[in-house]
């Protein structure tokens, strides 16, 4: 037996997985409250002696982390058009694994200025232009950065032709100059600049959080919580050289304060007279809903649901609706703990949780008359064909009721404009293994995808 610690460093739990690489398998897992205000190998070492509890004493061969902790990788990108090249640069730092607070289109104002210095990111991403295009917004944001001050490193991966002038203008401020993430019109070309963001990340953004604290018991922190959530999802549709994947998926991870959506997918039109609108989507996609989450923002789904749709899913009249998610608003750490109120109502959050959410990762079409006749316009992935549905928090993890639930996120003849899978089976991350699994898969990718599909379980099957 040869085992592994893989540990994810999150915003409020610390969470431990020991893996024995040698046969594939899992271990054993366990989690405690990360102590991030005060010194993460505390949180660290309860959850591990919880986890010694389970597994009895280990060696182990190497310790891998990665971490969201302290609000994780917090990032704001500019771009010129809204459309384009604003569009890309949030493309791109969602899929290095960050919370993007902000994104903004053409020149940088004054408001933009003040706004940016309260927010005080880990990262600025400055893009801009394509290669041989416009300068002039990519440099005047370049000058506001450099007039504003602060200590956060900028990215720069906007118009070739103007970035080393923008590295001039931000002389004495720490540049990392990158690949356009869109160097032609149309065309996207995010994977450089995520690269760069991870690496800032590793060097710079850990120890910022505390995490260098650590150093000592581990192997290595390798990358933000969702870039090893996204390398484990893709892994898991994909396969590797030496196991096949289940195929192209959705994901869904339904949190307190935000629900996180992952597709690995083409998403080509698959209704026939399509023509695609917008930017090229990347094959692996996430999107972050801030807004929509069980309890710190419990609100949102209320304000994008409705009262009475949660009345109608729950079985509550509307004031105790109100009354519930006002409570569950102000009392953060409250579970359902068998009151049937609470649970009626959690089932019905979680599933507008799962349909909001769904429902703006996916693609849409519109009906446009042509001279040829009726065209559909696509903006963003058509979803409809994919068949694995991936679900994991612990709204829909501690419940009978997965399958429900999770059903709001396919098609729905009622909103038949919105491109969500028509048919697909559930499966259920219900030791919450899958950033466990990204880690390891930098690694051993094979042994990493065996243990998910041994572990990510379709609802109903026995454990």
């Amino acid at each position: 037996m040869t085992p592994i610690l893989l540990i994810d460093f999150g915003s409020t739990y610390t969470k431990v997985t020991a893996v024995d690489i040698d046969q594939p398998s899992l271990l054993g897992t366990a989690a405690s409250y990360t102590t991030v205000e005060t010194d993460v190998t505390e949180g660290l070492h309860q959850a591990l002696t919880l986890l010694e509890q389970q597994t009895g004493p280990l060696t182990f061969s190497h310790r891998y982390a990665c971490s969201s902790a302290a609000g994780g990788l917090r990032m704001i990108a500019s771009g010129l058009v809204p459309e384009l090249t604003a569009q890309a640069a949030r493309e791109a730092s969602l899929g290095a694994g960050a919370k993007v607070l902000k994104t903004y289109a053409f020149q940088l104002t004054e408001d933009d200025a003040e706004e940016i210095a309260s927010l005080q990111p880990d990262i600025f991403l400055l893009v801009g232009g394509t290669d041989g295009g416009n300068t002039d917004c990519i440099l005047h944001n370049a000058q506001v950065l450099a007039d504003l001050g602060g200590n956060f490193p900028i990215v720069v991966a906007g118009n070739r032709t103007a970035s080393r002038q923008c590295q001039r203008i931000l002389a004495g401020r720490e540049v990392h100059l990158c690949e356009n993430v869109m160097p032609k019109f149309g065309v996207l070309n995010i994977e450089p600049a995520q690269q760069v963001i991870r690496e800032v990340f590793l060097r710079r953004i850990v120890k910022a959080k505390g995490l260098s604290k650590t150093d000592s018991l581990l192997s290595g922190i390798l990358m933000p919580t969702p870039s090893a959530v996204m390398r484990a999802i893709e892994l898991l549709a994909n396969g590797c050289e030496e196991e096949s994947g289940i195929g192209e998926l959705l994901a869904v991870d339904v949190g307190g304060a935000t629900t996180d959506v992952y597709s690995v997918s083409e998403g080509a039109p698959a209704r026939a007279n399509t023509v695609c609108k917008g930017l090229p989507e990347p094959y692996v996609k996430r999107t972050v809903e801030g807004d929509i989450g069980m309890r710190y923002s419990v609100r949102g789904i209320l304000d994008a649901a409705g009262p009475a749709k949660l009345s109608r899913i729950s079985g509550l009249p509307v004031p105790t609706v109100l009354e519930l998610t006002q409570f569950l608003r102000e009392h953060t750490d409250t579970l359902p703990d068998g009151d049937p109120k609470l649970e009626a109502l959690d089932r019905a959050l979680a599933s507008c949780a799962i349909e909001t959410a769904v429902i703006r990762h996916a693609g849409s079409i519109e009906e446009a008359y042509t001279l040829m006749g009726l065209t559909y316009v696509q903006t963003g992935k058509d979803l409809t064909p994919v068949t694995n549905l991936v679900v994991t928090g612990g709204s829909l993890i501690h419940t009978t009721q997965t399958s429900e639930i999770a059903s709001y996120a396919l098609y729905d003849p009622a909103q038949p404009m919105s491109l969500r899978p028509k048919e697909a089976r559930v499966l259920v991350d219900r030791q919450y293994i899958l950033s466990a699994m990204g880690l390891l898969a930098a690694s051993h990718p094979a042994c990493a995808l065996r243990i998910m599909k041994k572990e990510i379980k379709v609802d109903g099957d026995p454990k």
